[in-house]
């Protein structure tokens, strides 16, 4: 079986993402995860160029990896300076790392134009730069920058690149695409070219500018690369680098090539959600084999089969990277996605049939009348719940009142102007009613805060409980201010998180439903400690 080396450039090329400002801590932390994640080698950064790298390398040096090889970056001597005066160079041997990595121009045209010297000089600073730390005792790689425009526009001088380094020592040579612009054809017939004129390893070092990043780098494997360098979620400058997410198992479970085992790929979606965690991003749900919605359904008829055989519409089974299948209820859904969504959360509907059809026409009526149920899952389980005869509310709204006043601030402070909101509500927990008020920073925020108060004094164990996202929807844009909107809520206890949703022509009524839902399904759940 081929072996391919998995090489992570995530806390290089990965932190020159747009938002992405990784602290030393962060580095090391995601560089022991993906050790245990069976990355070959993990790129710390380059040496030299801020104090941030420099002390990752240091404390780095220290860290005890299972597998992983931690890589130095740089780049090759400039054109008037020889190898063993070059400081770049010299920052990387002070790095300390078994392997370096440089990067030099294969496109004719950045020769001339960008480093502004000639072909023959940029050929000696490559092999002059590998030879210099190869004598260091040093592994070295080269990356051949910008190889496929290169390629096309002098495709003898880009494979002289190639060459260049190979015979000065480089381990293996990456061709890069590093505009991001080159087709799957194109990287076959380059690579190919290049295994021709060289016994080296060669890698692939794609960017997604064209959304062909995985794809590429696939076709370069296919074309004789035996290592691929990507970033974790496809982090990365502009539009971001090959997604080791989506390579990875494309190569495991689709090309049968080997590159980590079944145990290490059933953490990747873990892995990915940590490396979003610490970058501070939300991971994108709609990630290939990772995401939230990788293996989610909403099409009956899909989870109908589904429910005979789970691999009907799945491409790979979800928990072999670590992910799984769910089921989304929408009017699109049929009886079957009813029958498991409640056997999910312990009601047995199976022989129901009526009820379950119930269920379902209401999802189809609400869902008219604007409201949403895939991103809001708490307010479905209690649909169905208050579908059970026997199933009672732990409060209900007696009335709720919202008055928003505009006051003239005190002369003496300034002639401003200040909104004042205040909600009112009538609770009615069993025989009790509580009429309590609250102001608030906002009409929404202080009809939470007033609901808020008056369940505290039946079920203070809600403290905890907070909103952390509230999002609104005009679903009827035609309509004007007349329009329905939809509420969409999330909120936490601290350990837990689950999403409402609401509808109305009235935002502050559909703001209400959505935490009236959300207070509701907490109680619901924690039922034995209130």
């Amino acid at each position: 079986m081929k072996r391919i080396q998995l090489y992570d450039t995530t806390l290089r090329d990965g932190a020159g993402r747009e938002g992405i400002s990784f602290s030393v801590e962060d580095k090391l932390k995601i560089a022991r995860k993906l050790d245990e994640l069976g990355i070959d080698f993990i790129e710390g950064g380059w040496p030299g160029a801020n104090p941030k790298d420099e002390e990752f390398f240091t404390r780095a040096s220290e860290m005890a990896l299972s597998k992983a090889v931690l890589v130095a970056f740089g780049s090759t001597r400039r054109p008037d300076e020889k190898a063993e005066k070059d400081p770049t160079l010299r920052a990387l041997l002070d790095a300390r790392t078994s392997v370096i990595t440089l990067v030099g121009k294969s496109w004719d045209h950045h020769v001339t134009g960008v480093l502004e010297t000639t072909l023959d000089g940029n050929l000696s600073m490559i092999a002059d730069s590998v030879a210099y730390l190869k004598s260091k005792g040093k592994r070295v790689f080269f990356d051949a920058e910008h190889f496929f425009d290169g390629y096309k526009s002098n495709p003898k001088y880009a494979l002289k690149t190639v060459n260049a380094a190979a015979e000065a020592g480089a381990e293996c040579v990456i061709l890069c695409d590093t505009n991001g612009g080159a087709l799957p054809a194109d990287v076959t017939v380059a690579v190919k070219a290049a295994r021709k004129v060289t016994k080296a390893k060669l890698g692939i070092h794609a960017h997604n500018d064209a959304e062909l990043a995985v794809a590429n780098t696939l076709a370069a494997v296919q074309a004789g690369a035996t290592q691929v360098q990507g970033t974790i979620n496809g982090y990365g400058e502009r539009c971001g680098n090959a997604n080791l997410c989506s390579v990875i198992p494309a190569l495991k479970l689709k090309m049968g090539i080997d590159c980590i085992t079944y145990k290490q790929l059933a953490r990747l979606t873990e892995v990915a959600h940590f490396v979003s965690e610490v970058a501070n991003l939300t991971l994108d749900s709609h990630l290939p084999y990772v995401g939230a919605s990788a293996f989610s359904h909403k099409a009956g008829l899909h989870i109908a089969a589904m429910m005979k055989w789970e691999e009907s519409y799945h491409h790979i089974n979800p928990k072999s990277v670590g992910n799984e299948w769910r089921t989304l209820v929408s009017e699109l859904s049929g009886k079957g996605v009813i029958i498991r969504k409640a056997r999910e959360r312990g009601l047995d509907l199976t022989h129901q049939d009526e009820q379950a059809h119930a269920i379902l026409e209401r999802v189809k009526f609400m869902e008219s009348r604007g409201f949403q149920y895939d991103g809001a899952e708490a307010s479905f389980e209690l649909l169905i719940y208050r579908s059970q005869p026997d199933y009672r509310p732990p409060f209900e709204l007696v009335d709720f009142m919202v008055v928003v006043e505009k006051r003239r601030r005190p002369a003496t402070v300034t002639n401003e102007e200040e909104l004042l909101s205040e909600a009112t509500v009538k609770v009615k927990v069993g025989n009790d009613i509580i009429h309590t008020a609250a102001e608030g920073n906002g009409p929404v925020n202080a009809l939470d805060a007033a609901l808020r108060k008056a369940l505290l004094v039946f079920y203070p164990r809600l403290a905890p409980v907070r909103l952390v996202d509230y999002k609104v929807r005009v679903i009827e844009e035609t309509a004007g201010t007349e329009s329905r909107v939809r509420v969409l809520i999330e909120s936490s206890d601290g350990e837990h998180e689950w999403r409402t949703v609401g509808s109305s022509t009235n935002i502050i009524e559909a703001s209400y439903l959505a935490l009236a839902d959300s207070l509701e399904y907490w109680l619901l759940k924690n039922a034995e400690k209130a």
